[in-house]
């Protein structure tokens, strides 16, 4: 029959009778404490101030009863160490005294910490969600546009705000809630083949372009447009609704009201720039980047709002269309109002003549993307080679190596795409223009091109 493991107390204390430490003994679990300066000590002296009552009471049942309940006391080591622990008190035999037996309980407080932190940071994301759901609700219900969440599975409507249900209802029905109703039914016959194909094309693409359909008893003209949203139990579509006015009568610029009405209907992202990147002109798939409704509000912002380093993206941004009067790959992210960030492609020129003074700026969302192989097959290359430096330096130096190589890759490309100027380069880093010099001559990047703009230093 196999021995039954042993258990050992974390703590093992034998008192006289009137308390005093005896013998202290410890489990290997605590070994690294030295406890020999306890001995010969009143064991009320070594429980401090606050377990001290505690130890009092708990010598005092013991010499009564035999034994005593269990209590905590912060125990506080020789070496300054101080855990929970929980002792009993035990009467030994005759006179030969007692035996106080502890366990660690530092173990316990580690989790009651870590369950009051994840209570604490629910909490939080409780609170939080209350608040993206107010904000959800308030912009929701005030929104000038129709806009309805459909079910992608049965075409049923989910939930409409008061604008949609105005716009499908009847002046005398106007206040029925349109939930639960098929999103066809309320669409002209003649529409819905065209309504059924775009939402085919959202659900396989995410969004698709806008149409022209004919909602509701008198027929009224809106034009559609959608996104997929994943949400539980499945996919749903979000629909907007906007009125569509009738035809303006032709006039001398009729074709540049066309080229604003494609400018508006691209895929990507475009915004008309001043010369100090104030947005004079958006079109719907940048307010869509940004998570703003209305064309008005992005007018008169400027461009540096959204993207991930206000100042030094739209800076390097500028100065780079100043000197070669075009940008191409220019990567960025851009932050959304609502706190979504996307990873864009800028390609960006500026007029000629009379329009010179206006930057039309493209924001290609490339973040679903597959990695491209240049950029990052160099890094990894640089990096490769320190793999076979494992067991022949030592980790301080493998570590300090590893990061002078990606401190001098990012360096030479945040270099080149400021296109040399240093003090861009310097804002896109975050360092001072002093510390970027010094990292250039540390890693022979300091050699000035005839295209570098520097300003003296004061």
């Amino acid at each position: 029959m196999a021995a039954l493991p042993t258990v050992q107390p974390d703590i093992t204390l034998l008192l006289d009778m009137e308390g005093v430490i005896r013998e202290a003994t410890l489990s290997p679990a605590m070994s690294g404490e030295s406890v020999d300066g306890w001995l010969g000590r009143p064991w009320v002296e070594i429980a401090g101030e606050m377990g001290g009552d505690k130890v009092k009471r708990m010598v005092d049942d013991a010499r009564i009863s035999g034994i005593s309940a269990f209590r905590q006391i912060n125990q506080r080591f020789p070496s300054g160490l101080e855990i929970p622990i929980e002792f009993t008190t035990v009467l030994l035999g005759g006179r030969a005294g007692m035996l106080a037996i502890g366990k660690n309980l530092q173990a316990v407080a580690e989790l009651q910490s870590r369950l009051i932190a994840a209570q604490q940071t629910m909490e939080r994301d409780y609170w939080k969600l209350r608040e993206i759901e107010t904000r959800y609700r308030l912009v929701f219900d005030a929104s000038n546009e129709a806009v309805m969440i459909v079910s992608a599975a049965n075409l049923r409507i989910i939930e409409a705000n008061r604008t949609a249900i105005e716009a499908l209802n009847s002046p005398r029905r106007r206040n029925e809630d349109l939930a639960g109703r098929e999103l066809l039914h309320d669409v002209a016959a003649e529409d819905r083949e065209a309504v059924r194909e775009m939402l085919a094309r959202i659900r396989e693409r995410g969004k698709a372009l806008s149409i022209l359909v004919h909602l509701g008893a008198e027929a009224k003209p809106w034009m559609l447009r959608g996104s997929l949203i994943t949400a539980e139990p499945g996919h749903v579509f979000l629909l907007q609704f906007t009125p569509a006015s009738s035809p303006p009568a032709p006039q001398e610029n009729g074709e540049q009201s066309t080229i604003e009405d494609l400018i508006d209907h691209l895929p990507d992202g475009f915004v008309a720039l001043d010369e100090t990147g104030v947005i004079r002109h958006a079109n719907q798939a940048f307010l869509d980047l940004v998570q703003i409704g209305s064309k008005g509000s992005a007018t008169g912002e400027s461009l540096g709002r959204w993207l991930w380093q206000p100042g030094a993206d739209l800076n390097a941004l500028l100065a780079n269309i100043q000197l070669h009067k075009t940008v191409r790959l220019f990567t960025t992210t851009i932050r959304g109002e609502l706190g979504t960030d996307t990873e864009v492609e800028i390609s960006a020129g500026t007029g000629e003549g009379g329009e010179r003074n206006h930057i039309g700026v493209l924001l290609r969302n490339v973040s679903r993307r597959l990695p491209s192989h240049g950029e990052g097959d160099l890094l990894r290359t640089a990096l490769g080679s320190m793999s076979e430096q494992i067991g022949k330096s030592s980790l301080r130096k493998l570590v300090k190596n590893t990061v002078s190589i990606v401190e001098q890759h990012y360096v030479k490309q945040a270099l080149e795409l400021a296109g040399g100027n240093r003090t861009a380069t310097a804002e896109l880093l975050g360092l001072s223009r002093q510390s970027l010099y010094a990292k250039l001559n540390l890693y022979g990047l300091d050699d000035k091109g005839p295209d570098t703009e520097e300003t003296p230093e004061d």
